[in-house]
Protein backbone atom coordinates (compact mmCIF):
# COMPACT_ATOMS: atom_id res chain seq x y z
CA UNK A 1 0.00 0.00 0.00
CA UNK A 2 3.11 2.36 0.64
CA UNK A 3 4.44 2.68 -2.61
CA UNK A 4 0.44 3.50 -4.38
CA UNK A 5 0.22 6.31 -1.72
CA UNK A 6 3.72 7.40 -2.59
CA UNK A 7 2.73 7.32 -6.17
CA UNK A 8 0.05 9.63 -5.34
CA UNK A 9 2.10 12.45 -3.29
CA UNK A 10 4.64 12.24 -6.50
CA UNK A 11 1.54 13.02 -8.87
CA UNK A 12 -0.05 15.65 -6.59
CA UNK A 13 -1.70 18.06 -9.03
CA UNK A 14 -2.02 21.62 -8.79
CA UNK A 15 -5.64 21.39 -7.29
CA UNK A 16 -6.94 24.69 -7.42
CA UNK A 17 -8.90 24.91 -3.95
CA UNK A 18 -11.19 28.13 -3.00
CA UNK A 19 -10.78 27.71 0.87
CA UNK A 20 -13.20 29.78 2.85
CA UNK A 21 -13.19 30.14 6.69
CA UNK A 22 -11.82 31.67 9.89
CA UNK A 23 -7.93 32.96 9.16
CA UNK A 24 -6.13 33.71 12.39
CA UNK A 25 -2.71 34.64 13.13
CA UNK A 26 -0.79 33.41 15.56
CA UNK A 27 1.99 34.93 17.45
CA UNK A 28 4.39 33.54 19.82
CA UNK A 29 6.62 35.30 21.95
CA UNK A 30 9.49 33.08 23.30
CA UNK A 31 11.27 34.15 26.83
CA UNK A 32 13.75 33.36 29.97
CA UNK A 33 11.74 32.35 32.96
CA UNK A 34 14.39 32.25 35.32
CA UNK A 35 12.49 33.88 38.68
CA UNK A 36 9.64 34.43 40.33
CA UNK A 37 7.35 38.08 39.98
CA UNK A 38 7.91 39.90 43.46
CA UNK A 39 4.46 41.18 42.62
CA UNK A 40 2.57 38.25 42.04
CA UNK A 41 3.32 34.58 42.47
CA UNK A 42 3.48 34.58 38.82
CA UNK A 43 6.88 33.29 36.61
CA UNK A 44 8.73 36.41 35.54
CA UNK A 45 9.21 36.32 31.06
CA UNK A 46 12.52 37.73 29.95
CA UNK A 47 11.97 38.31 26.27
CA UNK A 48 14.23 36.90 23.84
CA UNK A 49 11.92 37.05 20.41
CA UNK A 50 8.53 36.55 18.37
CA UNK A 51 7.41 35.18 15.33
CA UNK A 52 4.08 34.99 13.40
CA UNK A 53 2.78 31.99 12.39
CA UNK A 54 -0.89 31.13 10.29
CA UNK A 55 -3.87 29.81 12.17
CA UNK A 56 -7.14 28.15 12.09
CA UNK A 57 -7.95 28.34 8.20
CA UNK A 58 -4.17 30.33 7.21
CA UNK A 59 -2.38 27.01 8.57
CA UNK A 60 -4.75 24.90 5.83
CA UNK A 61 -3.62 27.31 2.86
CA UNK A 62 -0.37 27.15 4.48
CA UNK A 63 -0.51 23.22 4.38
CA UNK A 64 -2.53 23.35 1.08
CA UNK A 65 0.46 25.27 -0.04
CA UNK A 66 3.02 23.53 0.84
CA UNK A 67 1.74 20.14 -0.91
CA UNK A 68 1.20 22.09 -4.30
CA UNK A 69 -2.48 23.48 -4.63
CA UNK A 70 -2.67 27.06 -5.96
CA UNK A 71 -5.32 28.43 -3.54
CA UNK A 72 -7.90 31.08 -3.45
CA UNK A 73 -8.48 32.50 0.32
CA UNK A 74 -12.26 34.37 0.83
CA UNK A 75 -12.54 35.17 4.46
CA UNK A 76 -12.88 38.53 7.01
CA UNK A 77 -10.25 40.47 8.57
CA UNK A 78 -9.78 43.24 10.44
CA UNK A 79 -8.88 46.58 10.11
CA UNK A 80 -5.87 46.71 12.37
CA UNK A 81 -1.76 45.19 12.23
CA UNK A 82 -2.78 42.31 12.71
CA UNK A 83 -5.29 41.81 9.46
CA UNK A 84 -2.15 43.10 7.59
CA UNK A 85 0.16 40.98 9.29
CA UNK A 86 -2.17 37.94 8.24
CA UNK A 87 -2.60 38.85 4.65
CA UNK A 88 1.55 39.48 4.28
CA UNK A 89 1.93 36.07 5.59
CA UNK A 90 -0.79 34.76 3.64
CA UNK A 91 0.66 35.65 0.65
CA UNK A 92 4.14 34.70 1.02
CA UNK A 93 2.62 31.33 1.82
CA UNK A 94 1.64 31.40 -2.15
CA UNK A 95 -2.37 32.23 -1.30
CA UNK A 96 -4.51 34.93 -3.78
CA UNK A 97 -6.29 37.05 -1.50
CA UNK A 98 -8.59 38.87 -3.43
CA UNK A 99 -11.02 37.02 -1.30
CA UNK A 100 -9.93 38.37 2.20
CA UNK A 101 -12.54 41.34 3.14
CA UNK A 102 -11.61 43.81 5.60
CA UNK A 103 -14.19 44.71 7.98
CA UNK A 104 -14.14 48.00 10.34
CA UNK A 105 -16.30 46.71 13.02
CA UNK A 106 -14.24 42.88 13.85
CA UNK A 107 -10.56 42.74 14.88
CA UNK A 108 -8.84 40.07 13.25
CA UNK A 109 -8.70 36.82 15.29
CA UNK A 110 -4.97 36.81 16.38
CA UNK A 111 -4.05 34.61 19.46
CA UNK A 112 -0.94 35.59 21.18
CA UNK A 113 1.12 32.78 23.02
CA UNK A 114 3.92 33.40 25.91
CA UNK A 115 6.17 30.62 26.36
CA UNK A 116 8.87 30.42 28.41
CA UNK A 117 11.74 28.51 29.18
CA UNK A 118 14.56 27.69 31.48
CA UNK A 119 18.52 26.21 30.81
CA UNK A 120 17.11 22.35 31.94
CA UNK A 121 13.79 22.21 29.89
CA UNK A 122 12.62 23.35 26.04
CA UNK A 123 10.21 26.41 25.89
CA UNK A 124 6.48 25.68 27.74
CA UNK A 125 3.67 27.68 27.32
CA UNK A 126 2.34 29.98 30.32
CA UNK A 127 -0.89 31.74 28.84
CA UNK A 128 -2.79 32.59 25.30
CA UNK A 129 -4.22 36.09 24.88
CA UNK A 130 -7.17 36.16 22.15
CA UNK A 131 -8.43 38.77 20.27
CA UNK A 132 -11.51 37.73 18.51
CA UNK A 133 -15.08 38.99 18.04
CA UNK A 134 -17.44 35.42 17.18
CA UNK A 135 -20.62 36.87 16.25
CA UNK A 136 -22.17 35.87 12.95
CA UNK A 137 -21.06 38.06 9.72
CA UNK A 138 -23.95 39.34 7.90
CA UNK A 139 -25.74 42.00 5.74
CA UNK A 140 -23.39 43.70 3.43
CA UNK A 141 -20.04 41.80 5.03
CA UNK A 142 -21.73 38.13 4.13
CA UNK A 143 -22.73 39.29 0.90
CA UNK A 144 -19.97 40.41 -0.26
CA UNK A 145 -18.11 37.15 1.18
CA UNK A 146 -20.77 35.17 -1.06
CA UNK A 147 -19.80 37.21 -3.75
CA UNK A 148 -15.85 36.63 -3.45
CA UNK A 149 -16.42 33.10 -3.34
CA UNK A 150 -18.63 32.58 -6.09
CA UNK A 151 -15.95 34.38 -8.14
CA UNK A 152 -12.97 32.65 -6.66
CA UNK A 153 -15.21 29.34 -7.69
CA UNK A 154 -15.32 29.94 -11.41
CA UNK A 155 -12.12 28.08 -11.65
CA UNK A 156 -11.64 25.34 -8.85
CA UNK A 157 -11.59 21.47 -7.89
CA UNK A 158 -13.04 22.06 -5.03
CA UNK A 159 -14.64 23.84 -2.04
CA UNK A 160 -12.82 23.84 1.59
CA UNK A 161 -14.25 25.38 4.39
CA UNK A 162 -12.45 25.44 7.77
CA UNK A 163 -14.83 26.25 10.42
CA UNK A 164 -14.08 27.55 13.72
CA UNK A 165 -17.35 29.02 14.78
CA UNK A 166 -15.91 32.32 14.74
CA UNK A 167 -18.94 33.82 13.30
CA UNK A 168 -17.77 33.87 9.04
CA UNK A 169 -19.49 30.53 8.70
CA UNK A 170 -22.68 31.18 9.89
CA UNK A 171 -25.81 28.55 9.01
CA UNK A 172 -26.93 30.81 6.09
CA UNK A 173 -23.44 31.76 4.33
CA UNK A 174 -22.47 27.95 4.66
CA UNK A 175 -25.79 26.34 2.84
CA UNK A 176 -25.28 28.66 0.51
CA UNK A 177 -21.30 27.92 -0.56
CA UNK A 178 -22.07 24.74 -0.45
CA UNK A 179 -25.34 25.01 -2.69
CA UNK A 180 -23.35 27.22 -5.17
CA UNK A 181 -20.45 24.38 -5.02
CA UNK A 182 -22.81 21.99 -5.96
CA UNK A 183 -23.98 23.99 -8.98
CA UNK A 184 -20.75 24.01 -10.41
CA UNK A 185 -20.60 20.37 -9.46
CA UNK A 186 -17.27 21.15 -7.30
CA UNK A 187 -16.33 18.93 -4.28
CA UNK A 188 -17.08 20.05 -0.88
CA UNK A 189 -14.46 19.22 1.99
CA UNK A 190 -15.18 20.56 5.52
CA UNK A 191 -13.54 20.65 8.73
CA UNK A 192 -16.77 21.33 11.04
CA UNK A 193 -17.05 23.40 14.16
CA UNK A 194 -17.58 21.95 17.84
CA UNK A 195 -21.51 22.54 17.49
CA UNK A 196 -24.62 20.57 18.43
CA UNK A 197 -26.50 20.94 15.35
CA UNK A 198 -24.39 20.21 11.88
CA UNK A 199 -27.14 20.97 9.85
CA UNK A 200 -25.76 24.01 7.89
CA UNK A 201 -23.18 21.35 6.54
CA UNK A 202 -26.09 19.32 4.89
CA UNK A 203 -24.87 18.32 1.47
CA UNK A 204 -21.13 18.85 1.36
CA UNK A 205 -19.01 16.31 0.25
CA UNK A 206 -17.47 15.18 3.26
CA UNK A 207 -16.96 16.09 6.82
CA UNK A 208 -13.88 15.51 8.71
CA UNK A 209 -13.49 15.61 12.45
CA UNK A 210 -12.39 14.19 15.68
CA UNK A 211 -14.24 11.72 17.77
CA UNK A 212 -15.32 14.35 20.30
CA UNK A 213 -16.74 16.45 17.44
CA UNK A 214 -18.81 13.26 16.64
CA UNK A 215 -20.28 12.43 19.74
CA UNK A 216 -21.17 16.68 20.32
CA UNK A 217 -23.27 16.74 17.24
CA UNK A 218 -24.95 12.96 17.54
CA UNK A 219 -25.25 12.41 20.40
CA UNK A 220 -23.50 8.86 19.79
CA UNK A 221 -20.63 7.53 22.06
CA UNK A 222 -19.15 5.24 19.42
CA UNK A 223 -17.40 6.60 15.71
CA UNK A 224 -18.87 4.27 14.22
CA UNK A 225 -22.68 5.27 14.48
CA UNK A 226 -21.82 8.85 14.58
CA UNK A 227 -20.39 8.86 11.26
CA UNK A 228 -23.17 6.35 9.93
CA UNK A 229 -25.82 8.70 11.40
CA UNK A 230 -23.84 11.94 9.82
CA UNK A 231 -23.83 10.64 6.30
CA UNK A 232 -27.59 9.71 6.00
CA UNK A 233 -29.16 12.89 8.14
CA UNK A 234 -26.70 15.35 6.30
CA UNK A 235 -26.08 13.47 2.84
CA UNK A 236 -22.86 13.14 2.77
CA UNK A 237 -20.42 11.06 0.41
CA UNK A 238 -18.19 10.63 3.20
CA UNK A 239 -17.00 10.80 7.20
CA UNK A 240 -13.80 11.13 8.62
CA UNK A 241 -13.56 10.51 12.11
CA UNK A 242 -10.15 11.19 13.06
CA UNK A 243 -9.19 9.13 16.49
CA UNK A 244 -5.84 10.07 17.53
CA UNK A 245 -3.48 7.44 17.91
CA UNK A 246 -5.85 4.95 16.93
CA UNK A 247 -5.65 6.09 13.23
CA UNK A 248 -8.93 7.30 11.54
CA UNK A 249 -13.01 5.71 11.12
CA UNK A 250 -13.95 6.05 7.58
CA UNK A 251 -17.27 6.17 6.48
CA UNK A 252 -18.74 6.49 3.22
CA UNK A 253 -22.34 6.46 1.02
CA UNK A 254 -21.71 3.61 -0.67
CA UNK A 255 -21.42 1.30 2.23
CA UNK A 256 -17.39 1.33 2.70
CA UNK A 257 -16.77 1.10 6.41
CA UNK A 258 -12.88 1.21 7.77
CA UNK A 259 -10.55 1.92 10.32
CA UNK A 260 -7.35 3.27 9.04
CA UNK A 261 -4.41 3.01 11.64
CA UNK A 262 -1.55 5.19 12.12
CA UNK A 263 1.84 4.23 13.67
CA UNK A 264 2.61 5.47 16.94
CA UNK A 265 4.47 9.04 17.34
CA UNK A 266 6.54 10.84 19.50
CA UNK A 267 3.90 13.57 19.92
CA UNK A 268 5.49 16.82 20.77
CA UNK A 269 2.17 19.09 20.07
CA UNK A 270 -1.35 18.17 18.80
CA UNK A 271 -1.67 21.63 17.58
CA UNK A 272 -2.90 21.69 13.27
CA UNK A 273 -2.90 18.02 13.19
CA UNK A 274 -6.75 18.18 12.10
CA UNK A 275 -6.02 20.74 9.75
CA UNK A 276 -3.11 18.83 8.21
CA UNK A 277 -5.39 16.22 7.52
CA UNK A 278 -8.16 18.12 5.91
CA UNK A 279 -5.09 19.69 3.33
CA UNK A 280 -4.41 16.21 2.88
CA UNK A 281 -7.60 14.94 1.81
CA UNK A 282 -8.33 17.56 -0.55
CA UNK A 283 -4.89 17.16 -2.22
CA UNK A 284 -5.38 13.13 -2.40
CA UNK A 285 -8.91 13.43 -3.93
CA UNK A 286 -8.08 15.67 -6.40
CA UNK A 287 -5.05 13.31 -7.29
CA UNK A 288 -7.84 10.69 -7.58
CA UNK A 289 -7.80 8.87 -4.78
CA UNK A 290 -9.99 6.75 -2.78
CA UNK A 291 -11.44 7.74 0.06
CA UNK A 292 -9.86 4.92 1.79
CA UNK A 293 -6.42 6.27 0.24
CA UNK A 294 -6.77 10.05 0.93
CA UNK A 295 -7.21 8.91 4.47
CA UNK A 296 -4.27 7.00 5.05
CA UNK A 297 -2.22 9.61 3.67
CA UNK A 298 -4.39 12.09 6.06
CA UNK A 299 -3.06 9.88 9.03
CA UNK A 300 0.56 9.77 7.93
CA UNK A 301 0.68 13.61 7.33
CA UNK A 302 -1.02 14.04 11.27
CA UNK A 303 1.58 11.42 12.27
CA UNK A 304 4.24 13.58 10.82
CA UNK A 305 2.25 16.98 12.58
CA UNK A 306 2.04 16.29 15.92
CA UNK A 307 5.69 15.43 16.15
CA UNK A 308 6.68 19.21 15.49
CA UNK A 309 6.11 22.27 17.64
CA UNK A 310 3.10 24.27 16.88
CA UNK A 311 1.68 24.37 13.45
CA UNK A 312 4.46 23.47 10.69
CA UNK A 313 3.10 22.75 7.10
CA UNK A 314 4.85 19.07 6.06
CA UNK A 315 6.35 18.81 2.94
CA UNK A 316 5.63 15.66 0.05
CA UNK A 317 9.01 14.69 0.53
CA UNK A 318 8.62 14.66 4.19
CA UNK A 319 4.98 12.19 3.51
CA UNK A 320 7.30 10.23 0.80
CA UNK A 321 10.38 9.98 3.34
CA UNK A 322 7.99 8.45 5.86
CA UNK A 323 6.21 6.01 3.75
CA UNK A 324 9.22 4.88 2.31
CA UNK A 325 10.66 3.84 5.74
CA UNK A 326 7.09 2.18 6.43
CA UNK A 327 7.68 0.53 3.31
CA UNK A 328 11.09 -0.82 4.57
CA UNK A 329 9.54 -1.79 7.57
CA UNK A 330 6.89 -3.91 6.03
CA UNK A 331 9.32 -5.50 3.08
CA UNK A 332 12.51 -5.81 4.62
CA UNK A 333 15.46 -4.33 2.80
CA UNK A 334 15.93 -6.99 0.11
CA UNK A 335 14.87 -5.82 -3.34
CA UNK A 336 14.93 -6.46 -7.26
CA UNK A 337 16.46 -4.37 -9.62
CA UNK A 338 13.10 -2.87 -10.70
CA UNK A 339 12.01 -2.36 -7.15
CA UNK A 340 15.28 -0.74 -5.92
CA UNK A 341 15.71 1.89 -8.83
CA UNK A 342 12.37 3.83 -7.98
CA UNK A 343 13.31 3.67 -4.05
CA UNK A 344 16.69 5.02 -4.82
CA UNK A 345 15.54 7.71 -7.39
CA UNK A 346 12.67 9.19 -4.25
CA UNK A 347 16.26 9.43 -1.94
CA UNK A 348 18.23 11.30 -4.31
CA UNK A 349 15.20 13.51 -4.82
CA UNK A 350 15.38 14.08 -1.28
CA UNK A 351 19.31 15.09 -1.17
CA UNK A 352 20.31 11.72 0.06
CA UNK A 353 24.28 10.27 -1.02
CA UNK A 354 23.42 6.74 -2.12
CA UNK A 355 26.63 4.27 -2.12
CA UNK A 356 27.40 0.55 -2.70
CA UNK A 357 29.09 -1.82 -2.07
CA UNK A 358 29.00 -5.91 -2.95
CA UNK A 359 30.82 -9.08 -1.99
CA UNK A 360 30.20 -13.13 -0.73
CA UNK A 361 29.81 -12.62 2.82
CA UNK A 362 29.77 -16.35 3.40
CA UNK A 363 30.51 -15.90 7.59
CA UNK A 364 29.79 -12.90 8.85
CA UNK A 365 32.55 -11.68 11.40
CA UNK A 366 33.40 -8.43 12.88
CA UNK A 367 34.77 -7.66 9.81
CA UNK A 368 31.99 -7.49 7.85
CA UNK A 369 30.14 -5.32 10.47
CA UNK A 370 32.82 -2.45 10.67
CA UNK A 371 33.15 -2.84 6.91
CA UNK A 372 29.37 -2.05 6.12
CA UNK A 373 29.76 0.42 9.50
CA UNK A 374 32.69 2.41 7.37
CA UNK A 375 30.57 2.34 4.13
CA UNK A 376 27.46 3.24 5.61
CA UNK A 377 29.13 6.58 6.86
CA UNK A 378 29.89 7.67 3.22
CA UNK A 379 26.53 8.31 2.62
CA UNK A 380 23.20 8.10 3.61
CA UNK A 381 21.62 5.05 1.87
CA UNK A 382 24.05 1.74 1.92
CA UNK A 383 23.16 -0.37 -0.85
CA UNK A 384 24.88 -4.08 -0.62
CA UNK A 385 25.20 -6.40 -3.74
CA UNK A 386 25.04 -10.04 -2.43
CA UNK A 387 26.61 -12.93 -4.53
CA UNK A 388 23.94 -15.53 -5.29
CA UNK A 389 25.54 -19.46 -4.58
CA UNK A 390 26.01 -19.93 -8.00
CA UNK A 391 28.51 -16.93 -8.45
CA UNK A 392 30.46 -17.75 -5.97
CA UNK A 393 30.92 -21.39 -6.56
CA UNK A 394 32.42 -20.04 -10.18
CA UNK A 395 34.45 -17.53 -8.47
CA UNK A 396 35.53 -19.45 -5.31
CA UNK A 397 35.19 -23.23 -6.37
CA UNK A 398 32.54 -26.01 -6.19
CA UNK A 399 32.77 -26.36 -2.08
CA UNK A 400 32.01 -22.57 -1.75
CA UNK A 401 29.69 -21.21 -0.61
CA UNK A 402 29.52 -22.50 3.44
CA UNK A 403 26.04 -20.17 3.81
CA UNK A 404 23.56 -20.43 1.46
CA UNK A 405 22.39 -17.31 0.00
CA UNK A 406 19.03 -17.01 1.49
CA UNK A 407 20.72 -17.08 4.81
CA UNK A 408 23.25 -14.80 4.09
CA UNK A 409 20.68 -12.41 2.98
CA UNK A 410 18.52 -13.07 6.27
CA UNK A 411 21.50 -12.20 8.69
CA UNK A 412 22.39 -9.40 6.98
CA UNK A 413 18.86 -8.19 7.14
CA UNK A 414 19.87 -7.22 10.58
CA UNK A 415 22.56 -5.09 10.29
CA UNK A 416 21.67 -1.99 10.97
CA UNK A 417 24.17 -0.30 8.95
CA UNK A 418 22.79 -1.78 5.66
CA UNK A 419 19.65 0.10 3.95
CA UNK A 420 19.16 -2.29 0.86
CA UNK A 421 20.02 -5.68 -0.39
CA UNK A 422 20.43 -7.04 -4.30
CA UNK A 423 21.22 -10.26 -4.85
CA UNK A 424 23.28 -10.45 -8.19
CA UNK A 425 24.56 -13.75 -10.18
CA UNK A 426 26.92 -12.18 -12.33
CA UNK A 427 30.93 -12.47 -12.09
CA UNK A 428 30.78 -9.30 -11.24
CA UNK A 429 28.57 -6.28 -10.10
CA UNK A 430 29.09 -4.03 -12.75
CA UNK A 431 25.77 -4.35 -14.39
CA UNK A 432 24.23 -3.77 -11.02
CA UNK A 433 26.47 -0.71 -9.93
CA UNK A 434 25.53 0.85 -13.86
CA UNK A 435 21.96 0.48 -13.20
CA UNK A 436 22.45 2.01 -9.58
CA UNK A 437 25.13 4.64 -10.31
CA UNK A 438 26.09 5.22 -6.78
CA UNK A 439 27.75 8.55 -5.48
CA UNK A 440 30.05 6.86 -3.46
CA UNK A 441 31.33 2.66 -4.42
CA UNK A 442 33.33 0.78 -1.48
CA UNK A 443 35.62 -1.49 -1.70
CA UNK A 444 38.34 -3.11 1.11
CA UNK A 445 41.67 -1.62 0.86
CA UNK A 446 43.22 -4.88 -0.27
CA UNK A 447 42.21 -3.88 -3.60
CA UNK A 448 43.81 -1.10 -5.26
CA UNK A 449 41.39 1.47 -6.86
CA UNK A 450 42.17 0.32 -10.57
CA UNK A 451 40.90 -3.19 -9.41
CA UNK A 452 37.91 -1.94 -8.29
CA UNK A 453 34.88 -3.06 -10.53
CA UNK A 454 32.80 -0.24 -11.54
CA UNK A 455 35.78 2.42 -10.38
CA UNK A 456 35.58 4.29 -13.93
CA UNK A 457 32.51 4.11 -13.99
CA UNK A 458 31.50 5.97 -10.81
CA UNK A 459 34.04 8.38 -11.61
CA UNK A 460 32.76 9.42 -14.87
CA UNK A 461 29.30 9.70 -13.41
CA UNK A 462 30.61 12.28 -10.82
CA UNK A 463 31.03 10.14 -7.98
CA UNK A 464 33.90 8.68 -5.87
CA UNK A 465 35.76 5.33 -4.75
CA UNK A 466 36.38 4.70 -1.19
CA UNK A 467 38.52 2.17 -0.15
CA UNK A 468 37.80 0.54 3.56
CA UNK A 469 39.95 -0.26 5.92
CA UNK A 470 39.89 -4.05 7.21
CA UNK A 471 40.26 -6.09 10.59
CA UNK A 472 43.21 -7.55 10.87
CA UNK A 473 43.12 -11.20 10.95
CA UNK A 474 39.19 -11.14 10.33
CA UNK A 475 38.18 -12.92 7.11
CA UNK A 476 35.84 -15.28 5.94
CA UNK A 477 39.09 -17.44 4.76
CA UNK A 478 40.75 -17.43 7.78
CA UNK A 479 37.55 -17.89 10.01
CA UNK A 480 37.18 -21.37 7.50
CA UNK A 481 40.56 -22.75 8.11
CA UNK A 482 40.50 -21.99 12.20
CA UNK A 483 36.76 -24.18 11.78
CA UNK A 484 38.66 -26.99 9.30
CA UNK A 485 41.64 -27.13 12.40
CA UNK A 486 39.66 -27.39 15.27
CA UNK A 487 37.68 -30.47 13.91
CA UNK A 488 40.64 -32.30 12.42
Amino acid sequence: MATSLIELVENFPAARVVLVGDFMLDKYIFGSTSRVSPEAPIPVLRYQREEYRLGGAGFVMAALGTLGAKVKVVGVVGADQAGEELRKRLVEAGANVDGLIVASDRPTVAKTRLLGSSEDRSPQQMIRLDVEETGAIAGKIADELLQKAFEAMREADLLCLEDYDKGVLPPAVCAKLIEMAQQRKLPVLIDPARLKDYGKYTGATALKMNLPEARICTGESSHETAATTLLSKLNLEAVIVTLNDDGAYLATSDGERALLSSRPRQVADATGAGDTVLAMLCMARAAGASWADAVALGNVAAGLEVERLGCVPILPSEIIHDLMMEHHEESGKERTIATLLPELQRHRAAGRKIVFTNGCFDLIHLGHVKYFQFARSQGDILVVGVNTDGSISRLKGPKRPVVNESDRVGVLEELESIDYLIRFDEDTPLKLIEAIKPDVLVKGEDYSKSQVVGADFVEAQGGCVVLAPLVNGRSTSSLIQKILEAHT
